[in-house]
């Protein structure tokens, strides 16, 4: 957002910025706020504390306490964020995104920042991960949660560190997806309504992320790794239920499984025959269509050794690349192939949400390392990016990503 296109909205962020009042209890602490936001959208290169400082007259340092130290709610903060989404942009067919982003970072002091894979750098490298929640409709996206992700040995395990980075003593090591599930919950305790959630396979391959998920009432899409193991029919010998051998014993979850036929990988179910590979052009690009060929049947993923609920297993392979994807879905039998493409396709919103986060509002640009003013930092982004998207749509018509159609199997997908 240059210049003369933030004077033109000015007004408007004057109004949505005093539904947050009631985040503060100071003056000064509104005015801080005022500045960080309109520091992270206005036109700096760099949208740091001290830039955003100087832009606005004010001491680097006043700025830098607003962040740390000063007394503020950031969960009412996101709470209100929340209830602004579920107000004013509520859809039936929302679809959830959970997924995560890094941020490269120098030394071992912040919180969180460890050796880890960092997608901001393509390569196992010094970063901070962060996991969030999107809210996706035909029009609008936004980010409606955020939490940092905890390395288990050399954070998590190390409560002195952790006390050292501010880190309280009730903040543990979770999984990632687990860190989903908890901001599912907390947006879900706000009203916020999701039809369908989709993931990646760090989440996807977790059936207790996914059982956990269905029991919201959700349908979930998600990627699963190729190495997931099931049946494409539920054995006969376990259909009935538990079963007793001869002595009247209920045989173990190991014996169960060894009664059941052999169960197989998603990348070996059709080496030979199998259903046909339908086309479907899933977007428009610069270079032309995308196009993705797709076999899908019904599926019984392995779960600790015996069949989980039956659902939909969905092998789609980029036309042009020949990049394949697994997913998983417990959407009704009589969903729409096309239906089920543009939910798992969906995930492209969160990419474009951290595209804008990152590009256009700062969201890796924070220097500060202790916990709560690094979460402090992650609600004032949502907000900035929340203001940034409803200014967006209302300038021009967002055009919805994922468009899947069916198309001729020899059309080439672009890259």
């Amino acid at each position: 957002m240059d210049t003369a296109e933030f004077k033109k909205v000015g007004h408007k962020l004057g109004q949505f910025l005093r539904r947050f009042r009631d985040s503060f209890q100071t003056a000064p602490s509104r005015q801080h706020f005022r500045t960080y936001i309109r520091g992270q959208l206005s036109d700096l290169e760099r949208k740091t504390i001290t830039p955003m400082a100087q832009q606005a007259g004010v001491p680097p340092r006043s700025l830098q306490e607003f962040v740390e130290i000063h007394c503020w709610d950031a969960a009412q903060m996101r709470g209100q964020l929340q209830t602004i989404v579920r107000k004013e942009h509520a859809d039936e067919n929302a679809i959830g995104v959970i997924d995560e982003t890094s941020y490269a970072k120098k030394g071992d002091k912040t919180a969180g920042v460890e050796r880890q894979y960092c997608g901001e750098t393509g390569k196992t490298d010094n970063c901070v991960v962060t996991v969030h929640l999107g809210y996706v409709t035909n029009t609008f996206h936004a980010l409606v949660d955020s939490d940092l992700f905890l390395p288990e040995e050399t954070w998590a395990g190390n409560r002195v560190r952790c006390r050292e980075a501010g880190i309280p003593d009730e903040v543990i090591y979770r999984p990632k997806w687990r860190i989903g599930l908890d901001l599912l919950a907390r947006s879900w305790e706000q009203g916020i309504r999701f039809r369908y959630l989709v993931a990646d396979e760090e989440y996807g391959r977790s059936h207790l992320f996914r059982n956990e998920v269905a029991t919201y009432g959700i349908d979930y899409v998600v990627e699963a790794p190729c190495s997931l193991q099931g049946w494409t029919k539920r054995p006969a010998t376990l259909a009935a239920g538990k079963r007793t051998s001869k002595k009247g014993r209920v045989p173990t979850r190991q014996r169960l499984a060894s009664w059941a036929p052999r169960s197989r990988q998603v990348d070996q179910l059709w080496k030979r025959g199998g259903p046909s590979w339908q086309a479907f052009h899933i977007k428009d690009t610069d270079k032309g269509p995308v196009v993705w060929e797709v076999r899908l049947t019904r599926f019984f993923p392995w779960e600790e050794g015996l069949p989980g609920p039956e659902q939909w297993v969905i092998i789609a392979r980029h036309v042009l690349t020949g990049e394949v994807k697994y997913f998983l879905s417990c959407a009704p039998k009589e969903t729409a192939t096309e239906e089920l493409l543009h939910v798992a396709f969906s995930r492209a919103h969160i990419e474009r949400l951290f595209e804008d986060a990152k590009g256009q509002v700062g969201l890796n640009q924070f220097e500060v390392r202790k916990y709560q003013p690094v979460m402090r930092h992650l609600v004032l982004s949502m907000v900035s990016l929340l203001f940034l998207v409803r200014e967006t749509d209302q300038q021009e018509k967002k055009r919805i990503i994922v468009e899947p159609a069916s198309a001729p199997a020899d059309c080439l997908g672009a890259a």
